[in-house]
């Protein structure tokens, strides 16, 4: 079966990878030049299995109307805010507010979680993919005794769901982190054993190559102008190719695996998705003194900073902003992210001198990506995955696959049906 994937950032290339190891004639359809060239370039680098959750946070919701106002809040919204941006934070209040809701979808992200990383492992042991990754666990530290008691708490769910995670004091926390020697307030952490980082733009790039070695066509910088279906089946896609000329390219399936993108593919067929681009920002920049440096992944909750090890540099990350497609980078956006890098790590690297990124996370209002089915018996979706993407997508990848090819799922999606909005 000839497979059209839209979309080459690492959900499209893991996706392109199970298809074609199952058998398929897979094309990947991407409008950079490479492959994980968008959000996937410049994110998180964590792959934080057991820390996955819902964007719908009940817990969060009265914490983020004063974020918007302080001045190194995680949360941000455009001034004025879009209509898009309303519409997303209604529907994600009305989510939020659902009886029961947080916790289901957060026990199904877990699940996709865990797979995620077995699917990870088997990977790596495949292929020989140089991308910085490591498996040296996760710290969510603690600012204020109330987090490390939400810890806690947290930490009998984790358990429940065979998750290894333990709690530390702030001296096993220095231990496992003696390069931490800022002054930011500590009163614990949660540490997540088994998680793992990785520079998920080289991992895409190294990915593409083994696909392609497989027997994968990229086609990169084509841009997909729409699906081609009718009442039963999609037929067709209809693309800009590099040259600017149009071109019709048949396929026996299509993959929708196009982040922010995918709901303006899947509209005019009537699939109905929400999807808000959620803005967030990065540094990269190489270690001048790697003692000082963490050893895997620090959250640092103070700030809502994500700080974490690539090999010889440090990658930090932060904000939560909804502004629409807006890519401008404030600088103090960034002075933020380096104020948590300085109370945590001081001295670990020059900051100044540090590549700045900002990208889009496909979010849905709810949380859980979408996963499925949708609109005609030949049309799937994998995409929404959120601030999730880098983690959960080689267990979204083969279980889109299952999908693909009938069996039954490895996690239950019923959580990610696309139908749900």
């Amino acid at each position: 079966m000839h497979v059209l994937v839209i979309g080459g950032g690492v959900v499209g290339v893991t996706t392109a990878r199970e298809l074609v190891r199952r058998g398929h004639e897979v094309t990947v359809l991407e409008r950079h030049s490479v492959a994980g060239n968008e959000t996937s370039k410049g994110n998180a680098a964590q792959r934080s299995y057991g820390v996955v959750y819902p964007w719908a946070d009940p817990h969060i919701m009265f914490k983020a109307l004063p974020w918007l106002v302080q001045k190194d809040g995680p949360l941000k919204l455009g001034v004025p805010p879009s209509l898009a941006a309303l519409r997303f934070m209604f529907a994600t209040f009305r989510y939020a507010t659902s009886p029961g809701l947080f916790g289901l979808n957060k026990r199904a992200m877990l699940r996709l979680g865990i797979y995620s990383r077995e699917r990870f492992l088997a990977l790596e042991q495949e292929h020989d993919l140089r991308f910085d990754g490591d498996h040296k666990g996760l710290l969510h530290l603690a600012s204020t005794p109330e987090a490390m008691a939400e810890y806690r708490e947290l930490h009998l769910l984790l358990n429940e769901m065979g998750i290894e995670a333990s709690l530390l004091t702030p001296e096993q926390v220095r231990e496992v982190e003696p390069g931490m020697i800022g002054n930011g307030p500590l009163h614990g952490a949660i540490r997540y054993d088994t998680d793992g980082t990785g520079d998920c733009h080289l991992f895409s790039r190294e990915l593409a190559a083994v696909c392609e070695n497989l027997g994968v066509t990229f086609r990169y910088n084509v841009e997909v102008q729409n699906l081609l279906a009718d009442h039963r089946r999609v037929h067709s896609v209809r693309l800009k190719n590099a040259e600017g000329q149009m071109e019709t390219l048949a396929a026996d399936a299509v993959v929708v695996c196009a982040g922010c993108w995918s709901p303006e593919l899947v509209r005019p067929l009537g699939v109905d998705i929400s999807i808000y681009p959620v803005k967030g920002y990065s540094l990269t920049v190489p270690l001048s003194d790697p003692a000082k440096a963490p050893t895997s992944t620090i959250h640092d909750d103070h700030y809502k900073v994500v700080s974490t090890r690539l090999g010889d540099r440090l990658r930090a990350t932060g904000f939560v902003e909804l502004a629409d497609f807006n890519r401008d980078i404030p600088e103090s956006r960034l002075a933020t992210i380096k104020k948590s890098v300085q109370s945590r790590f001081p001295g670990c690297a020059d900051l100044e001198a540090a590549e700045s990124w900002t990208g889009f996370r496909p979010m849905t209002p709810d949380g859980p990506a979408i996963i499925g089915r949708a609109g005609r018996e030949n049309l799937y979706l994998n995409t929404g995955h959120g601030t999730f993407g880098w983690t959960l997508s080689a267990g979204s990848a083969s279980v889109i696959a299952q999908v693909i090819e009938g069996e039954e799922p490895a996690v239950p999606l019923d959580p990610f049906r696309p139908d749900r909005f």
